[in-house]
């Protein structure tokens, strides 16, 4: 992947504005959908939407119900396949590399300028889908971009698409039942004071994975999410994957 994602993948265009609406009628007939929240998330300027992530259809499900364009960061392997190498970053996702360094940066550039321009942002704080349905430790790139930026975080709840798509199917299954939930908002102004202080992040980062636990009520794991060798591992230098990827 080039390693200015920021000027080459800038984030949700005109074609998901289009597509939104149809796909959301034919989504709505083939599942049942139970949106909570979605009100209070503003109609103009930026904001960061923070999700669990237990299905593919995540992203793809909270993108066509929300009111308003969402970019997303979403794995650079995506780009490999002729199937997605296009679509995807029209439809707002900004492939990160997940090796780390100067490559995740800039999808994290990316995002910065996705939210200067007034848009929403989305993204995975645990990182990849949880294979086992647990929630995970989250990445402090999403509180990083809130303090900067000064911008609100959402964290949202997914359930049930686990049940329609787990992570090793190809293709969902029709019909079941899907709850998604926006959160109060967690405004980065109480944490400003300490802003250059890293354990401002982690704090801010755990209430958000809070939040997100008590709407859906998985059980929480304080590691980061992965093989096991690779939790065992540590990645305790958050800074080599800054940003939550969507896998």
């Amino acid at each position: 992947m080039p390693k200015r994602a920021d000027a080459l993948y800038s984030g949700a265009t005109e074609l998901q504005s289009r597509i939104r609406p149809a796909v959301r009628v034919i989504t709505n007939r083939l599942w049942r959908f139970d949106l909570q929240g979605f009100e209070q998330l503003p109609e103009t300027g930026p904001a960061i939407l923070c999700a669990n992530h237990v299905s593919f259809l995540d992203s793809a499900f909270l993108i066509i119900q929300a009111p308003r364009n969402i970019s997303f960061v979403g794995k650079s392997e995506y780009l490999d396949s002729w199937k997605t190498r296009r679509l995807f970053p029209a439809l707002g996702m900004i492939p990160i590399d997940r090796e780390g360094g100067e490559k995740a940066q800039a999808a994290l550039d990316a995002a910065e300028n996705v939210l200067r321009r007034g848009e929403l942002f989305g993204i995975f704080p645990e990182g990849t889908r949880s294979r086992d349905g647990m929630l995970y430790k989250g990445k402090t790139g999403a509180a990083r971009l809130a303090i900067k930026l000064d911008c609100p975080i959402f964290p949202v709840g997914i359930v049930g698409t686990r049940e329609i798509q787990p992570p090793e199917a190809k293709l969902p299954r029709i019909g079941g039942h899907v709850k998604i939930t926006i959160g109060k908002p967690i405004f980065p102004a109480r944490y400003s004071q300490r802003s250059d202080d890293h354990l401002v992040l982690r704090e801010m980062t755990d209430e958000v994975m809070f939040e997100i636990q008590s709407m859906t009520g998985q059980q929480y794991r304080n590691v980061y999410a992965g093989k096991q060798q690779e939790q065992r591992a540590a990645v305790s230098d958050e800074h080599k994957d800054p940003v939550g990827t969507a896998k």
